[in-house]
Protein backbone atom coordinates (compact mmCIF):
# COMPACT_ATOMS: atom_id res chain seq x y z
CA UNK A 1 0.00 0.00 0.00
CA UNK A 2 1.50 3.33 -1.07
CA UNK A 3 1.68 6.38 1.17
CA UNK A 4 -1.75 7.99 1.55
CA UNK A 5 -3.67 5.03 0.12
CA UNK A 6 -6.59 3.95 2.28
CA UNK A 7 -7.16 0.34 3.28
CA UNK A 8 -9.93 -1.30 1.28
CA UNK A 9 -12.35 -1.45 4.23
CA UNK A 10 -12.06 2.32 4.77
CA UNK A 11 -12.72 3.00 1.08
CA UNK A 12 -15.84 0.84 1.19
CA UNK A 13 -16.98 2.44 4.46
CA UNK A 14 -16.36 5.88 2.97
CA UNK A 15 -18.53 5.17 -0.06
CA UNK A 16 -21.35 3.78 2.08
CA UNK A 17 -21.02 6.73 4.45
CA UNK A 18 -21.41 9.16 1.55
CA UNK A 19 -24.57 7.34 0.43
CA UNK A 20 -25.97 7.73 3.94
CA UNK A 21 -25.06 11.42 4.06
CA UNK A 22 -26.47 12.29 0.63
CA UNK A 23 -29.67 10.33 1.22
CA UNK A 24 -29.06 7.47 -1.20
CA UNK A 25 -29.38 5.25 1.86
CA UNK A 26 -32.04 7.10 3.90
CA UNK A 27 -32.80 6.43 7.58
CA UNK A 28 -34.33 3.04 8.37
CA UNK A 29 -33.05 1.59 5.07
CA UNK A 30 -31.39 -1.78 5.37
CA UNK A 31 -27.66 -1.62 4.73
CA UNK A 32 -26.48 -3.88 1.88
CA UNK A 33 -25.68 -7.34 3.19
CA UNK A 34 -22.13 -8.50 3.63
CA UNK A 35 -22.48 -10.66 0.50
CA UNK A 36 -23.85 -7.67 -1.48
CA UNK A 37 -20.98 -5.45 -0.35
CA UNK A 38 -18.50 -8.16 -1.31
CA UNK A 39 -19.97 -8.47 -4.79
CA UNK A 40 -20.52 -4.76 -5.44
CA UNK A 41 -17.08 -3.64 -4.36
CA UNK A 42 -15.13 -6.74 -5.28
CA UNK A 43 -13.73 -7.24 -1.80
CA UNK A 44 -13.37 -10.11 0.62
CA UNK A 45 -15.81 -11.03 3.39
CA UNK A 46 -13.30 -9.69 5.91
CA UNK A 47 -13.17 -6.28 4.20
CA UNK A 48 -16.97 -6.12 3.95
CA UNK A 49 -17.34 -6.99 7.63
CA UNK A 50 -14.76 -4.40 8.73
CA UNK A 51 -16.49 -1.70 6.64
CA UNK A 52 -19.79 -2.43 8.37
CA UNK A 53 -18.04 -2.29 11.75
CA UNK A 54 -16.70 1.19 10.92
CA UNK A 55 -20.20 2.49 10.18
CA UNK A 56 -21.55 0.95 13.38
CA UNK A 57 -18.73 2.49 15.44
CA UNK A 58 -19.55 5.88 13.91
CA UNK A 59 -23.19 5.48 14.94
CA UNK A 60 -24.44 5.69 11.36
CA UNK A 61 -26.03 2.23 11.35
CA UNK A 62 -27.41 -0.13 13.95
CA UNK A 63 -27.93 -3.86 14.09
CA UNK A 64 -31.40 -5.25 14.69
CA UNK A 65 -31.50 -8.76 16.06
CA UNK A 66 -32.60 -11.27 13.44
CA UNK A 67 -33.27 -8.53 10.88
CA UNK A 68 -30.00 -7.02 9.70
CA UNK A 69 -28.22 -3.68 9.84
CA UNK A 70 -30.13 -0.44 9.23
CA UNK A 71 -29.29 3.22 8.71
CA UNK A 72 -29.96 5.18 11.88
CA UNK A 73 -32.03 8.35 12.08
CA UNK A 74 -29.57 11.24 12.16
CA UNK A 75 -30.75 13.81 14.71
CA UNK A 76 -30.29 17.49 13.97
CA UNK A 77 -27.64 18.64 16.46
CA UNK A 78 -28.85 21.15 19.00
CA UNK A 79 -26.79 23.73 20.81
CA UNK A 80 -25.43 23.68 24.33
CA UNK A 81 -24.44 27.29 25.04
CA UNK A 82 -21.54 28.08 27.35
CA UNK A 83 -20.72 31.54 28.62
CA UNK A 84 -18.69 31.26 31.81
CA UNK A 85 -20.22 33.37 34.56
CA UNK A 86 -23.95 33.69 34.97
CA UNK A 87 -26.17 36.75 35.62
CA UNK A 88 -25.98 38.41 39.03
CA UNK A 89 -29.47 37.17 39.81
CA UNK A 90 -28.11 33.67 40.26
CA UNK A 91 -28.28 30.56 38.15
CA UNK A 92 -29.85 27.16 38.57
CA UNK A 93 -27.66 24.13 37.90
CA UNK A 94 -29.33 23.78 34.48
CA UNK A 95 -28.56 27.38 33.61
CA UNK A 96 -25.02 26.88 34.90
CA UNK A 97 -24.50 24.11 32.34
CA UNK A 98 -26.66 25.51 29.52
CA UNK A 99 -26.48 29.28 29.24
CA UNK A 100 -28.95 29.65 26.38
CA UNK A 101 -31.70 31.82 27.82
CA UNK A 102 -34.25 30.23 25.48
CA UNK A 103 -33.54 26.76 26.83
CA UNK A 104 -35.83 25.33 29.46
CA UNK A 105 -34.74 22.30 31.35
CA UNK A 106 -34.96 20.26 34.51
CA UNK A 107 -32.48 18.24 36.47
CA UNK A 108 -32.21 15.36 38.90
CA UNK A 109 -29.38 15.08 41.40
CA UNK A 110 -27.81 12.90 44.06
CA UNK A 111 -25.25 14.17 46.58
CA UNK A 112 -22.95 12.30 48.92
CA UNK A 113 -19.71 12.79 50.79
CA UNK A 114 -16.77 10.83 49.49
CA UNK A 115 -12.98 10.80 49.34
CA UNK A 116 -11.24 12.62 46.52
CA UNK A 117 -9.56 10.36 44.00
CA UNK A 118 -6.06 11.25 42.86
CA UNK A 119 -7.35 12.89 39.68
CA UNK A 120 -10.02 14.93 41.47
CA UNK A 121 -7.56 15.91 44.20
CA UNK A 122 -5.13 17.25 41.58
CA UNK A 123 -7.88 19.36 40.04
CA UNK A 124 -8.96 20.76 43.42
CA UNK A 125 -5.46 21.29 44.80
CA UNK A 126 -6.08 18.99 47.77
CA UNK A 127 -4.71 15.62 48.89
CA UNK A 128 -6.04 12.32 47.62
CA UNK A 129 -8.43 10.98 50.24
CA UNK A 130 -9.55 14.42 51.45
CA UNK A 131 -13.31 14.67 51.89
CA UNK A 132 -15.36 16.19 49.09
CA UNK A 133 -19.03 16.65 48.37
CA UNK A 134 -19.86 14.81 45.15
CA UNK A 135 -23.06 15.65 43.27
CA UNK A 136 -24.25 13.77 40.19
CA UNK A 137 -26.74 15.46 37.88
CA UNK A 138 -28.91 14.34 34.99
CA UNK A 139 -30.16 17.26 32.91
CA UNK A 140 -33.19 17.06 30.63
CA UNK A 141 -34.41 19.38 27.89
CA UNK A 142 -38.08 18.90 27.08
CA UNK A 143 -37.98 15.68 29.06
CA UNK A 144 -35.14 14.25 26.94
CA UNK A 145 -31.84 13.43 28.70
CA UNK A 146 -29.26 15.84 27.31
CA UNK A 147 -26.22 15.79 29.62
CA UNK A 148 -24.68 14.42 32.76
CA UNK A 149 -22.54 16.24 35.27
CA UNK A 150 -20.50 15.06 38.22
CA UNK A 151 -19.16 17.83 40.46
CA UNK A 152 -16.83 17.80 43.44
CA UNK A 153 -16.46 20.52 46.09
CA UNK A 154 -13.81 20.36 48.82
CA UNK A 155 -15.39 20.19 52.26
CA UNK A 156 -12.46 22.27 53.48
CA UNK A 157 -14.28 25.13 51.71
CA UNK A 158 -17.98 24.35 52.17
CA UNK A 159 -18.04 21.97 55.15
CA UNK A 160 -20.30 23.07 58.03
CA UNK A 161 -21.67 26.00 56.02
CA UNK A 162 -25.24 26.62 54.76
CA UNK A 163 -24.14 25.69 51.23
CA UNK A 164 -22.46 22.38 52.03
CA UNK A 165 -25.25 20.51 50.22
CA UNK A 166 -25.64 21.99 46.72
CA UNK A 167 -29.32 21.06 46.41
CA UNK A 168 -30.46 21.80 49.95
CA UNK A 169 -30.59 24.78 52.32
CA UNK A 170 -31.39 28.43 51.59
CA UNK A 171 -29.41 28.44 48.33
CA UNK A 172 -30.16 24.87 47.30
CA UNK A 173 -30.43 24.52 43.54
CA UNK A 174 -28.42 27.67 42.76
CA UNK A 175 -25.17 27.83 40.84
CA UNK A 176 -21.65 27.62 42.21
CA UNK A 177 -20.93 31.35 41.93
CA UNK A 178 -23.88 32.48 44.05
CA UNK A 179 -23.51 29.68 46.60
CA UNK A 180 -19.85 30.45 47.14
CA UNK A 181 -20.56 34.16 47.41
CA UNK A 182 -22.91 33.41 50.31
CA UNK A 183 -19.95 32.13 52.35
CA UNK A 184 -17.68 35.02 51.26
CA UNK A 185 -15.84 32.97 48.65
CA UNK A 186 -15.72 35.11 45.51
CA UNK A 187 -15.40 33.09 42.31
CA UNK A 188 -13.34 35.11 39.85
CA UNK A 189 -12.29 32.60 37.21
CA UNK A 190 -13.53 29.46 35.49
CA UNK A 191 -11.74 27.15 33.07
CA UNK A 192 -13.09 24.49 30.74
CA UNK A 193 -11.20 21.84 28.81
CA UNK A 194 -13.14 20.02 26.09
CA UNK A 195 -12.35 16.50 24.97
CA UNK A 196 -14.08 13.54 23.34
CA UNK A 197 -14.14 9.82 24.04
CA UNK A 198 -16.41 6.80 23.57
CA UNK A 199 -19.28 6.98 26.04
CA UNK A 200 -19.22 4.62 28.98
CA UNK A 201 -21.93 1.98 28.98
CA UNK A 202 -23.68 3.51 32.00
CA UNK A 203 -23.57 6.99 30.42
CA UNK A 204 -25.07 5.82 27.13
CA UNK A 205 -27.74 3.86 28.98
CA UNK A 206 -28.96 7.09 30.59
CA UNK A 207 -28.37 9.50 27.70
CA UNK A 208 -29.47 7.15 24.94
CA UNK A 209 -27.06 5.71 22.43
CA UNK A 210 -25.29 2.57 21.40
CA UNK A 211 -21.83 1.27 22.32
CA UNK A 212 -19.18 3.24 20.51
CA UNK A 213 -21.08 6.51 20.44
CA UNK A 214 -18.83 9.46 21.19
CA UNK A 215 -19.48 11.90 24.02
CA UNK A 216 -18.03 15.35 24.63
CA UNK A 217 -16.50 15.80 28.08
CA UNK A 218 -16.17 19.31 29.51
CA UNK A 219 -13.78 19.42 32.46
CA UNK A 220 -14.73 22.59 34.32
CA UNK A 221 -13.14 24.17 37.38
CA UNK A 222 -14.20 27.29 39.30
CA UNK A 223 -11.52 29.33 41.13
CA UNK A 224 -11.56 31.94 43.88
CA UNK A 225 -8.32 33.93 44.05
CA UNK A 226 -6.50 31.06 42.40
CA UNK A 227 -7.94 28.37 44.66
CA UNK A 228 -10.14 25.69 43.03
CA UNK A 229 -13.50 25.58 44.80
CA UNK A 230 -15.43 23.26 42.49
CA UNK A 231 -14.60 20.97 39.60
CA UNK A 232 -16.92 18.98 37.38
CA UNK A 233 -17.10 16.66 34.40
CA UNK A 234 -19.97 17.46 32.05
CA UNK A 235 -20.83 14.71 29.56
CA UNK A 236 -22.80 15.52 26.38
CA UNK A 237 -23.77 13.15 23.52
CA UNK A 238 -21.78 14.35 20.51
CA UNK A 239 -24.25 13.09 17.92
CA UNK A 240 -27.08 15.26 19.25
CA UNK A 241 -25.42 18.40 20.57
CA UNK A 242 -22.81 20.99 19.68
CA UNK A 243 -21.09 23.11 22.30
CA UNK A 244 -21.20 26.83 21.56
CA UNK A 245 -19.05 29.30 23.52
CA UNK A 246 -19.90 32.98 24.00
CA UNK A 247 -16.92 34.69 25.58
CA UNK A 248 -16.81 38.39 26.52
CA UNK A 249 -14.08 40.54 25.00
CA UNK A 250 -12.30 42.68 27.57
Amino acid sequence: MTFGEQPAYLRVAGDLRQKIVDGSLPPHTRLPSQARIRQEYGVSDTVALEARKVLMAEGLVEGRSGSGTYVRERPMPRRVARSGFRPDGGATPFRQEQADIAARGTWESHTEQTEASGAVADRLGIRAGDRVMCTKYLFRDGGEPMMLSTSWEPLAVTGRTPVMLPEEGPLGGMGVVERMRAIDVIVDNVTEEVGARPGLAEELHVLGGVPGHVVLVLQRTYYASGRPVETADVVIPADRYRVSYHLPVK
